[in-house]
């Protein structure tokens, strides 16, 4: 096929969207894989200029370890250049759920699979059937080797856009060349005159060039003999542009080489089916847990292997994380999947917690051992590991089976006191098993020796204000109003605001007769009830820390709320229990505050944005805040922290977290549900999560939002050890950073040797010089970071230099970095 110089050109991707999980499980994804695969070869054998564009990366591995045949003959066709590999991904993910360094993971587990089978790497990001696109994207993908990226969604009807391609940037300034698809990624099996025509009419006359998706989709099926003929026909056609089969990288390397003025768009590319931030509360929690149970087991085995020797798990963290990224895949964790498909998720979860557990423990009892504990009677010595940089103060639970009617004493590493408490045990069986609460001070990334003694009595109190609707201490006072089971008063006493304006609604319920995707809601607002309370009472009290619970319903709905305040804390911390039997209804937990002249700020993957507070449907990660001026005119601002919740709004100055869905598993419009039918409705039964509220005078960054969500979601841990000599002291510190605003997520072994790698990136949004010291090895990384830049660093064991690398840890000099022409 050729192409008049004046003609207006068409490239035509031929490619397959396969959904691995969706109306089916994954082995009947696995199937359709291999089958869409073989097609795709076949059609190349019988059409000379058919090109096949594929992405999902986990695909391949599929292929290559149930097919090797094909696997060859698909190796043999990406060097011929017919089988061209974009996306660089395991699989197309949710791009809002997953935190930021599950995004770099994609990249680097992919990346580095491709130049090893094959020597290439993909150029060109690819998430065609995802729900809406994060901020921070551009910046991963730049620095994953990709300059740019094709997406589908939100559609022109969602989200205006200065044209069908467009420079994208992202809060750092890291820009890749992205295109929307329009009309479709995917045909019908027959001829592509509608495909064509639908996507021509979405498009300005005037753009010379454009990108027309082809291939049966969704369930697989690629490109088809009838679809290639028609290409052939079309651009034998007058007053038709030319069509050419192609690929993205030529396409975007002739929009590149034409030199025409390109737009530019800053910021996310939202929306589009906002019920899939909430659908299914138990895959959101689960992916939250498993990130942040990788991400400690990395440290801890990092820092295992240097100080103790032992054999850092690289193959088993690799298997756990790949475990997580498949079921990052958009259907599965945006929660639109088949009851079923959550059974073989609940087990790949369950699968990946167990390998980074094992990694886990191995680390830090290795490295307990080595601690060195004199031997002191009737003393029980307690070992608590920080996984964070920096200094952390923690209340730390721990299960304890000694001194079954006396009380406990606890002493630090220099035999200060500290406050313990005894709370309620997991085990409801009579007998010597008690649980304490401790009030920890530990090191940054690190541990800390604690010794536990009996004592006849609890110690009192002491700076805490406890009764059945107050809890107080020098920091923050709370209280509660029996009526409305939701603050009266939340004070922060250090800054002298008063946050709450009223005992406004707190506990929603929603009517939400959208399906599963939520498609076409912009806002969840009409409110049809609130959670009645029961009761409100003070349920715990010591030195440590005081509980008050307080308990609702709502129709055969529960709901207990336990508000902890701790005796030095600066925030409140609500462990929810919430038993919900409502059907397609939803649960919003609301945060009225005094503040005016609101600011909005959503914490996103790797960074945060601000957004019009005006009761949108939002995406966020771990927290949100809402900054602004009380009726007094003092600045003054509360955070909302979570550990498993991702849909939000905020209206005017009121944070909203919404916290269980009820539509009918994998229920897409225009289907009406049969009154007369059985169905399956999502978030029946128990969950549980946790949230903070952080009151502040000023803005979210001087509050340490950032920090205080990191703790909660990587809570320390505590290890009751024995007597025993050792080379390690009762305290120590393994990394620490020096600057506020800058967060070490990362500190693992590098894929390739024993190196360290540390990944931090800025959360204020404003430039930082920080340190980042490891006396793990003795070394210190220095760094200029840029308004929330992502950096990564490689740091060798041996006393080489210590190198800025990218998301995929190749170096220049090791020839193995991969092509980024622009």
């Amino acid at each position: 096929m050729t192409t008049a110089p004046d003609r207006r050109l068409l490239h035509m991707i031929g490619n397959a969207h396969i959904d691995p999980v969706w109306l089916w499980q994954w082995p009947e994804g696995y199937q359709e894989v291999r089958a869409t695969f073989r097609a795709a070869i076949d059609r190349m054998a019988e059409y000379s200029e058919f090109v096949f564009t594929c992405d999902s990366v986990c695909y391949l591995a599929w292929v290559e370890e149930s097919d090797p045949e094909l696997f060859a003959e698909i190796g043999r066709r990406i060097a011929d250049g017919r089988w061209q590999m974009v996306g660089g991904w395991w699989v197309e993910p949710d791009c809002n759920l997953p935190c930021g360094e599950s995004f770099a993971r994609q990249a680097l587990y992919s990346q580095r699979y491709l130049w090893e089978k094959f020597g290439v790497t993909a150029t060109v990001g690819c998430n065609v059937d995802p729900f809406g696109h994060n901020a921070s994207l551009p910046q991963l993908l730049r620095k994953a080797g990709m300059d740019a990226y094709i997406f589908l969604r939100p559609g022109p009807h969602e989200m205006a856009l200065p044209g069908p391609y467009f420079w994208w940037e992202s809060p750092d300034g890291s820009r890749v060349l992205a295109y929307r698809i329009p009309h479709e990624y995917g045909s019908p099996a027959g001829d592509l005159g509608h495909q064509v025509d639908s996507s021509l009419a979405q498009v300005p006359a005037d753009v010379p060039e454009l990108m027309v998706f082809y291939g049966v989709g969704n369930h697989g099926g690629g490109p088809t003999r009838a679809n290639l003929d028609s290409i052939r026909r079309l651009d034998a056609t007058d007053g038709l542009p030319g069509m050419r089969c192609s690929s993205p990288r030529e396409f975007f390397d002739r929009v590149l080489d034409s030199g025409a003025p390109i737009p530019v768009h800053a910021g996310e590319l939202q929306h589009h089916a906002v019920g899939c931030y909430s659908a299914h509360s138990g895959i959101k929690r689960w992916q939250r847990h498993a990130e942040n149970t990788l991400l400690r087991a990395e440290k801890w085995a990092a820092a295992s292997a240097v100080t103790a020797g032992v054999a850092y798990p690289r193959e088993a963290l690799t298997e756990a994380w790949k475990l997580v990224l498949f079921n990052t895949f958009h259907d599965t964790l945006g929660g639109t999947a088949i009851r079923d498909a959550y059974a073989d998720s609940r087990d790949q979860y369950g699968h990946a917690n167990s390998l980074a557990g094992q990694a886990f423990n191995r680390a830090v009892q290795a490295l307990s051992r080595r601690v060195d504990i004199p031997a002191e009677p009737d003393m029980t010595p307690l070992v608590v590991f920080n996984p964070h940089p920096w200094r952390t103060g923690a209340d730390v639970e721990f299960e304890f089976g000694g001194f079954p009617e006396a009380g406990a004493r606890v002493v630090d590493d220099t035999g200060a006191e500290v406050a313990v408490q005894r709370t309620r045990s997991a085990a409801t069986v009579n007998g010597r098993r008690r649980r304490l609460v401790v009030a920890a001070d530990l090191p940054p990334l690190g541990y800390r020796v604690y010794r536990i003694y009996p004592a006849p009595a609890e110690q009192p109190a002491g700076r805490l204000h406890a009764t059945d609707s107050v809890l107080e201490n020098a920091c923050v006072a709370v209280e509660i109003d029996p009526e409305s089971g939701w603050l009266r008063r939340l004070h922060d006493k250090v800054n002298d605001v008063e946050l709450v304006r009223r005992p406004g609604a707190h506990a929603v319920v929603v009517d939400d007769p959208s399906d599963t995707w939520g498609h076409r809601v912009w806002a969840y607002e009409k409110v049809i009830g609130e959670f009645t309370p029961e009761s409100v009472r003070l349920v715990e009290k010591g030195p440590v820390r005081a509980v008050l619970r307080v308990c609702g319903r709502f129709g055969a709905s529960r709901l207990v709320e336990e508000f902890v305040l701790g005796a030095g804390a600066r925030h409140v911390e609500v462990r929810v229990t919430l038993d919900w039997r409502e059907r397609q209804r939803l649960f919003k937990l609301r945060f009225p505050t005094a503040v005016t002249d609101e600011i909005a700020t959503f914490e996103i993957p790797y960074g945060h944005l601000e957004r019009p507070a005006v009761g949108s449907e939002e995406a966020a990660q771990a927290w949100v805040d809402v900054s602004g001026r009380l009726p007094d005119g003092r600045a003054a601002g509360l955070s909302v922290l979570n550990d498993g919740k991702y849909g939000h709004d905020v209206r005017g100055g009121d944070i909203g977290i919404t916290v269980a869905r009820s539509p009918v598993y994998a229920w897409h419009e225009p289907k009406e549900l049969d009154g007369e039918e059985y169905y399956d409705y999502l978030d029946q039964g128990i969950q549980r999560f946790t949230y903070r509220l952080l009151p502040h005078g000023g803005d979210w960054r001087a509050a340490g939002t950032v920090r205080l969500a990191a703790e909660l979601n990587q809570p320390p841990f505590a290890l009751l050890e024995s007597y025993h000599t050792g080379d390690l002291p009762r305290q120590a510190s393994f990394c620490a950073v020096d600057h506020d605003a800058v967060l070490p997520t990362v500190l693992k072994l590098a894929e390739d040797d024993d190196a360290l790698v540390v990944r931090a990136y800025e959360t204020a949004g404003r430039p930082a010089a920080a340190s980042i010291d490891l006396p793990l090895v003795g070394r210190t990384i220095r760094a200029e970071f840029g308004p929330a830049e992502v950096k990564t660093f490689r740091v060798p064991r041996d006393g080489g230099p210590i190198v800025e690398t990218d998301l995929l840890e190749w170096l220049p000099h090791a020839g193995m970095k991969p092509r980024c022409p622009r």
